[in-house]
């Protein structure tokens, strides 16, 4: 039996119903997951650098499928080249890695200068992470009145 007798047509009006939905949902979720990224973590790092290294075999590859990478991804940024010009308000470092969580703003949260090993790192990060903003949620009670 040939392929196309065991195919259904789809009317084009339904068809273009379909389309048209299928649109529609892919948009809602590309600015949901837009809205999603609250944060981004930048790796300051520099050539030569062993603990930069040690940090892309013990750590990298695991935490581009982490759910940490999902909070804030991992920005690499070589200090001997050119700053770039959306970081002018974090402050530069000499010792690498120096890792610089940025909120969804742009504004510095925290930092972890030098890499502790992977026994530590996961858990400094998530400490890190617990100090950004959670989306939409009300300030806290140390927050500054804006009146």
């Amino acid at each position: 039996m040939p392929i196309a007798s065991r195919t259904k047509k789809i009317p084009h009006g339904a068809r273009g119903i379909a389309v048209s939905a299928w649109v529609a949902a892919f948009g809602f979720l590309c600015s949901f997951a837009n809205d999603a990224r609250a944060a981004e973590l930048i790796m300051l790092e520099q050539p030569g650098c062993v603990w930069c290294k040690a940090f892309d075999e013990e750590i990298a590859p695991a935490y581009a499928r982490s759910g940490e990478s999902q909070i804030a991804p991992l920005r690499r940024v070589d200090i001997t080249q050119d700053w770039p010009a959306d970081l002018e308000d974090v402050r530069k470092e000499r010792l690498t890695p120096t890792f610089v969580l940025l909120d969804d703003g742009g504004t510095e949260v925290d930092r972890m200068r030098g890499y502790p090993g992977d026994e530590f790192f996961w858990g400094l990060l998530g400490e890190m992470l617990a100090k950004l903003p959670a989306a939409g949620a009300a300030p806290g009670p140390d927050a500054p009145r804006r009146d």
